[in-house]
């Protein structure tokens, strides 16, 4: 329990305001750091072997301009792709996804630290519709982003690949859920959301991510 509660306390969430090409979108950002070299953790984000393990299988023409898929149905387009400290995709999904181009784009910044670290940066843009945001708020992708950052840690630091099947099974990754929905609470009211709408939207972010098991 402790190591993921670490690792939770060592990312800085915020919630602001960006655009996309469909218009004014709310983004979700967080901020870590990787024990692991740059040119690393760019593989780690980059290269299909790796990203299956902490993330999903992906499939695609991987280059700028190209586009992918995810085994979860997510997809977009490389939109830049500067080796080893940008990479911005568009991200849609959903069955209207193609209906609604340009609603949503990720972006990965990299940055050297000072002690062969990595500042690892990652902000999602999206034009967010009745009822996901008013429901869930910023822990509507904030709690997913948190699992797979999670995942991403353990695989730099000792090679672990995620067990994403057993997430809502194990005491311990619930109890992850629990806080990440928590902290991405605090980023919505620091960012000028109202108490009850936060209260009731990080309660709706935890029962989403981690139902009462049956």
């Amino acid at each position: 329990m402790k190591d993921i509660l670490e690792e939770l306390a060592a990312a800085h969430r915020a919630m602001g305001k960006g655009s996309v090409p469909a218009g004014d979108a709310y983004t979700i950002e967080v901020r870590r750091r990787y024990e692991a070299q740059i040119e690393d953790v760019w593989d780690a984000v980059t290269s299909p072997e790796r990203l299956h393990r902490w993330l999903k299988p992906v499939t695609g023409d991987l280059r700028l301009g190209g586009k992918f898929q995810l085994d979860g149905g997510e997809h977009g387009e490389i939109l830049q792709c500067e080796p080893p400290r940008l990479l911005k995709v568009s991200w849609l999904y959903g069955p209207d996804a193609d209906a609604w181009p340009g609603t949503s784009e990720v972006e990965v910044r990299l940055a050297p630290g000072p002690t062969g670290d990595t500042e690892f940066e990652l902000i999602h843009a999206a034009v967010v519709e009745e009822p996901l945001f008013p429901t869930y708020g910023p822990g509507a992708g904030g709690v997913g982003w948190d699992l797979a950052l999670l995942a991403l840690a353990r695989l730099l630091a000792d090679g672990e690949t995620a067990d994403h099947e057993g997430v809502q099974k194990s005491p311990e990754q619930r109890e992850f859920i629990r806080r990440s929905a928590a902290a991405w609470g605090k980023a919505h009211l620091a960012a000028g959301g109202e108490p009850e709408h936060v209260a009731a939207a990080v309660e709706a972010t935890t029962k989403f991510y981690a139902p009462d098991p049956t």
